[in-house]
């Protein structure tokens, strides 16, 4: 996949295809057409590259639709955002379909330049969720290196609790608080207690 992310074309009309496939392509984006939603899932279960990217279905097409391709696309937690296409009869549908958690919706015949804008903007959502996501994957290995005492320790100082507090509720000296804490810190790469706190809370540690 390109750095830009790859823009993913799925509509059962070919001269669609084609057209949005010519237009996007030559300003430089990178683009997938599929014929059906099946087949896009299909290829999207195969694919080996990266999470940055964005879709552009029809909202009606034989076989599943595009509100029936969102609904799936959602239950497999898949971070693509959606714009959806339609036919000036299926106005409702792209608004039940914005509704469910398509981005935005455009009429036939697309206007191009408002397009390219607002795939342009759904590919940058995407670079920034992948990137959040590999955020909390680098938390939860990070989280993952602490040893039992320093994730109570840790735990306490999300709570609020001061060092000679975690001491008395642990059964342990302050010193040796001090000790875990700063482990801690150094294991999350935390800068300091704010820091730390702040990566444990968007890990979703919370105060429990």
């Amino acid at each position: 996949m390109s750095e830009t992310g790859l823009i993913h074309i799925v509509d059962d009309d070919r001269a669609v295809r084609d057209g949005l496939g010519f237009l996007l392509g030559s300003l430089g984006l990178e683009i997938a057409t599929h014929a059906s939603a099946l087949a896009f899932l299909d290829a999207l279960d195969a694919a080996a590259e990266g999470p940055v990217g964005c879709i552009l279905a029809d909202v009606r097409m034989p076989g599943m639709s595009g509100l029936e391709l969102l609904d799936e696309l959602q239950k497999r937690d898949c971070p693509l955002p959606v714009i959806m296409i339609t036919g000036h009869g299926d106005v409702p549908m792209a608004v039940k379909a914005m509704r469910a958690g398509a981005l935005d919706f455009f009429e036939k015949p697309v206007q191009g330049m408002a397009l390219i804008d607002r795939l342009k903007e759904a590919l940058e959502l995407s670079r920034t969720r992948a990137e959040a996501a590999g955020d909390r994957a680098e938390i939860a290995l990070r989280i993952d290196s602490l040893t039992a005492r320093e994730a109570e320790v840790a735990r306490a100082v999300v709570r609020g609790l001061q060092n000679k507090q975690i001491a008395v509720e642990l059964g342990i000296s302050p010193k040796t608080v001090e000790i875990h804490r700063h482990n801690a810190m150094g294991k999350l790469a935390a800068t300091s207690t704010a820091d730390m706190v702040r990566r444990l809370v968007a890990a979703g540690w919370g105060e429990t």
